[in-house]
């Protein structure tokens, strides 16, 4: 399945290799740079392609991983913070993403069984059948990365793993763990 960037920039050159030569004669080496750059513009081109990939499921790419991620849980349920933890965002974006599974009747809010005063988000039946839905759209198109292979892909996670290392996200001798 090829799923295209909403808007086709259709240039007839590649405008990070030129600001990179441009950067290059103002300002010395460029390489970081243009690998931020690319970073950058490849984070806008997937995003823009999985969100229009979830846009039938009523779903962006942030409520379906905050779905997947209940779908993981043991009880199907987990405390807000521990979304936002797991998710890597602010507890604002993760109280907007509930918001908007609960309006759809994806998720819904239920007191902590543990304490009998924090919320949990659980995923209600109709979530589960939306992110199974889903998934399978997400997996059939390769998640918008079906023009690279294996070997490239796990390279790739190789090399984003240092950065999320570097940038204190998680200690670089751990391995997965179990959900």
């Amino acid at each position: 399945m090829s799923i295209g960037v909403p808007k086709p920039l259709n240039l007839p050159f590649d405008p990070i290799e030129r600001a990179a030569d441009t950067w290059r004669v103002h300002f010395g080496p460029s390489s970081a740079m243009a690998a931020v750059t690319s970073i950058m513009r490849a984070h806008q081109i997937l995003l823009g392609q999985l969100d229009t990939l979830l846009r039938p499921h009523d779903l962006t790419f942030a409520r379906y991983e905050a779905l997947v991620l209940l779908t993981f849980s043991r009880t199907g349920s987990l405390a807000l913070s521990r979304i936002g933890e797991r998710l890597m965002v602010h507890p604002t974006s993760v109280t907007n993403t509930v918001d908007r599974l609960e309006r759809a009747g994806l998720v819904r809010r239920v007191r902590n069984p543990a304490d009998g005063r924090g919320i949990l988000a659980q995923i209600t039946e109709k979530g589960r059948e939306v992110v199974k839905r889903a998934t399978d759209d997400l997996m059939a198109a390769d998640f918008c990365l079906g023009m690279y292979g294996e070997p490239d892909l796990v390279s790739m996670f190789d090399l984003l793993r240092t950065l999320r290392v570097a940038a204190g996200d998680f200690p670089g001798d751990t391995k997965p763990q179990d959900a």
